[in-house]
């Protein structure tokens, strides 16, 4: 299987477009590495995150770092497999949505339920750093991982539909990336259809789904401002639950490096790094929604009621997550209570 991964991988790197600058950077670099991950090259996500903390590593690295970004699948796979691309070794780094491969980071997705999860993704982020190596680092076997964090969070994004209570949803088809964000949905009376981001666009377009679960971040990369008429969020930005990300680094790789490189990725990924990194992401979801009111679309924030009508509905998926782990071991309510609490410690630092 690794064999035939790294086949596959020789041939897509000798079509992928690399220029000269980048190949003559990458062989008098003593430590190259190839970075995959699924969006476009002019996505946010690549141009504001990737890219200055690549640039951060490789300067600090003094020309013996160099990293290669290949983007939107270009090594060949969808995905669901880059988490397995970086655990074979097929690739050194990865950039993934934790929720494409259900089941794997039961721990992690404590994060991704409502409520739990607000509006803060910089203290999320700071308290996924505060929980890792006591309750979440297990789940990361055979990678190293960089950084955990989350985006702004799940917004309600629709067609033709104005959405100010949970009943606005029943029966509708929604697009959401990972399980627990498919509970949120059922939880509403809503069909829930998991895809991975980069398929929403056409499945808008032929009314496949009517909606989507998903940040304002996303708009621009996907164009949504052109296949949705409305976006809709709690008060004060409060959103539905949202998504876990990782930037990993293959294992064997990493315990092969010295001391001062493996250094240098820490240096750069700490939190100082992930606290940016949560106004980076806030100031693209920002971006992002400006993006469709100029275009002419509909803005809804929900008042406080309202707001609070979909807590009400969506308390039991906090508990359905917890009984379902509970049974594969983890405790689910110590759990929850850690990581409100660690995302409270953080809040409007």
């Amino acid at each position: 299987m690794l064999k035939g991964w790294k086949t596959l991988l020789r041939a897509a790197a000798g079509a992928a477009l690399v220029s000269v600058a980048a190949q003559g950077t990458a062989q008098s670099a003593e430590f190259e590495f190839t970075f995959h991950h699924f969006l476009g090259p002019k996505s946010p996500a690549q141009t504001q995150m990737i890219e200055p903390w690549i640039q951060r590593i490789e300067e600090a690295s003094d020309g013996r770092v160099s990293i290669e970004i290949y983007p939107a699948m270009s090594l060949g796979g969808t995905p669901p497999e880059l988490i397995r691309q970086a655990r074979d070794g097929v690739v050194d780094l990865i950039w993934v949505v934790n929720g494409y491969t259900p089941g794997l980071f039961p721990r992690t997705e404590v994060f991704e339920l409502p409520f739990i999860h607000t509006n803060d993704p910089k203290a999320t982020n700071l308290a996924m750093r505060d929980m890792f190596e006591e309750s979440l680092a297990e789940e990361y076997e055979g990678v190293e991982v960089m950084f955990l964090h989350v985006h702004a969070g799940q917004a309600i994004q629709m067609v033709d539909q104005e959405v100010r209570k949970p009943e606005d949803l029943a029966g509708k088809k929604m697009r959401i990336p990972t399980r627990t964000g498919a509970w949120v949905i059922e939880a509403l009376g809503a069909n829930p259809v998991g895809m991975p981001v980069p398929e929403l666009p056409q499945a808008l377009s032929k009314k496949v789904v009517d909606g989507a679960f998903i940040p304002w971040e996303i708009i621009p990369a996907l164009k949504l401002q052109d296949l949705t008429d409305y976006q809709i969020e709690g008060a004060d930005k409060t959103r539905f639950g949202t998504t876990t990300f990782q930037v990993s680094m293959n294992k064997d790789r990493w315990d092969g490096l010295p001391e001062d490189i493996q250094q240098i990725f820490r240096d750069n990924s700490g939190e100082e790094w992930l606290a940016e990194l949560g106004e980076i992401w806030r100031d693209i979801d920002d971006g992002g929604i400006k993006i469709a009111t100029d275009a002419g679309n509909h803005h809804i924030v929900l008042t406080e009621e309202e707001t609070e009508a979909f807590r009400e509905k969506l308390e039991p998926v906090v508990q359905r997550w917890v009984d379902d782990v509970s049974g594969k071991g983890i405790e689910g309510e110590a759990m929850v209570e850690a990581a409100r609490a660690a995302i409270e410690k953080h809040a409007g630092q």
